[in-house]
């Protein structure tokens, strides 16, 4: 088999020599849970509305704001027409639950741990990143 860590690496490389015109990376979870285990978000249908801020975001449209995660939306740049009965908190969905995030770096943290020295160093530095910018 191909090891992931090379392949990581291959992707970074290529990511590299594309400069500007490399893949923008967006993390999304539609199935985050509040905390009497209801969705937050309303679902499948309604995906299309981060999908165009995404895009809107790409094409330099609209902004983001800074976090400890990377780049969110700014609420308002979430189009929510019609989704008033829905209860849609979308100041809740954009905040950053630390604890939750600080347990899935120590998953990551594990499974790179695997790779060993072929791990992208550039991988573990975002991971040290991540960790630090949530240990504030």
């Amino acid at each position: 088999g191909y090891n992931m860590a090379t392949y990581w690496g291959h992707w970074l490389e290529m990511g590299k020599k594309l400069g500007d015109k490399a893949p923008k990376i967006f993390h999304v979870n539609w199935f985050r849970k509040d905390d009497e285990g209801h969705f937050m978000w309303p679902g499948f249908g309604d995906n299309m509305r981060v999908l165009l801020w995404i895009l809107n975001r790409c094409a330099g449209k609209v902004d983001a704001v800074e976090s400890e995660i990377g780049y969110l939306p700014k609420p308002e740049d979430i189009d929510l027409t019609g989704l008033e009965d829905e209860n849609v908190d979308i100041k809740g969905l954009l905040t950053i639950d630390k604890k939750v995030w600080l347990e899935d770096v120590a998953n990551i943290e594990e499974y790179f741990a695997q790779f060993g020295d072929k791990l992208p160093k550039e991988m573990a530095d975002e991971l040290a990143k991540l960790k630090a910018n949530l240990s504030k």
